[in-house]
């Protein structure tokens, strides 16, 4: 399985900060930790994931490597790196087992596509429902214009490499085997730049600020994504380029809670209203409605009203408002308000069947269960 992008594992935009990295990291490791989620092999690998693209990201010089090449920049740096060159035991047993099933990897081309990368976008909840137009600043690899990528100074071009002679591997024996690996002179580009461009440092990309228009389908929700083809990192030797891919991610709204295309909310009603019934205004995303509360109306009725929820980008019609009414007990009392209330209270006390049924039944019960 493809590993995926490092900082999308984190959960991070690529031009966070150190600190952000480091935070990110915390609240994944505290979350699959193995300790708090024992014989749990998901939370494990989970944890395992974190951990290792935090050990890259934290580490300058390999976050330098994963930003210009990914995964393959990291993965030929450790194998350059290991004890006589050996590839990785991930390299050799494919490498092996491509051996014998035919082939190997010699003929690969050295050819890499650019990587996808991902910003998070938070929105509002109106503009989620009804889409809307913006721009967004990202920081990418793009093409060097200076060395037109191939990372070699102008009026110089890279030449095949002597070591491995253009392939980007070299064969070494292993017992009974004969296992590819990295180049570790090319670092697996089967070319070498003997005059590095002065502005790339022959890399042949270089960091870059672009300023792109997206455009938010109205109905998104929380996680849905947004595809920017060809606006990824630039490709590795004249490959082409990866996407961008805009996360979308819903503010918390002062007024509704959004359930896929439906809507809830709660509509206070004071203690009269409720009582007496009347017209309440309750709003919408569209504008104000006006919802009749019959009387004796009590905490936790709901009101629906179709259509005047959300319609989600894959769905055929708008979703629905539920209005949860919650009676409000008046506080902060007048002596005069006061007064009326022990009065009302006095009145209805005398007939509280009728008036209070819910509770005479419950007092009924309490007196049952005592006295059984």
């Amino acid at each position: 399985m493809a590993k995926r992008d490092y900082y999308e594992v984190l959960g991070v935009n690529r031009d966070a900060s150190d600190e952000d990295i480091k935070k990110a990291y915390r609240k994944l490791a505290m979350k699959w930790h193995p300790d708090r989620n024992p014989d749990n092999a998901k939370a494990e690998e989970k944890f395992k994931e974190a951990k290792e693209a935090y050990e890259i990201l934290s580490e300058a010089s390999k976050r330098s490597a994963y930003d210009q090449y990914g995964h393959a920049g990291v993965d030929q740096a450790a194998a350059a790196a290991g004890a006589g060159g050996q590839a990785g035991f991930g390299d050799m047993f494919s490498d092996i087992f491509g051996e014998i099933f035919g082939g190997g990897r010699q003929g690969r081309s050295n050819v890499f596509r650019g990587a996808d990368l991902r910003y998070n976008l938070e929105i509002a909840l109106e503009q989620a429902a009804h889409g809307f137009e913006t721009k967004i600043r990202i920081p990418t690899l793009a093409a060097c214009e200076t060395c037109k990528g191939t990372g070699a100074k102008p009026g110089t071009q890279p030449t095949t490499c002597t070591t491995c002679r253009g392939a980007g591997q070299v064969r070494v024996s292993q017992g009974p085997f004969s296992i590819a690996q990295t180049c570790p002179r090319c670092h697996g580009s089967g070319k070498m730049v003997a005059h590095p461009c002065a502005t790339c440092s022959g890399a042949g990309r270089v960091k870059h600020q672009k300023t792109l228009s997206v455009r938010i389908p109205a109905g998104v929700d929380e996680g849905d994504r947004v595809r920017l083809s060809g606006e990824g990192e630039a490709g590795v030797n004249g490959g082409p380029p990866g996407d961008l891919y805009v996360q979308v991610h819903l503010k918390p709204h002062a007024v509704f809670q959004r359930d896929h295309d439906d809507l809830h909310c709660e509509m206070p009603v004071s203690f009269a209203a409720a009582a007496l019934g009347g017209d309440v205004e309750v709003p919408t995303l569209d504008g104000s409605a006006k919802i009749n509360v019959p009387g004796g109306t009590q905490t936790g009725k709901t009101f629906r009203l179709r259509g005047k929820g959300i319609k989600g980008v894959r769905s055929q019609a708008p979703g629905d408002l539920f209005c949860h009414v919650v009676v409000e007990t008046p506080v902060n009392l007048t002596a005069r308000q006061r007064e009326l209330l022990q009065e009302f209270e006095a009145i209805s006390q005398k007939d509280s069947a009728r008036h209070n049924p819910r509770a005479k039944g419950w007092f009924d019960k309490v007196k049952e269960f005592f006295e059984s």
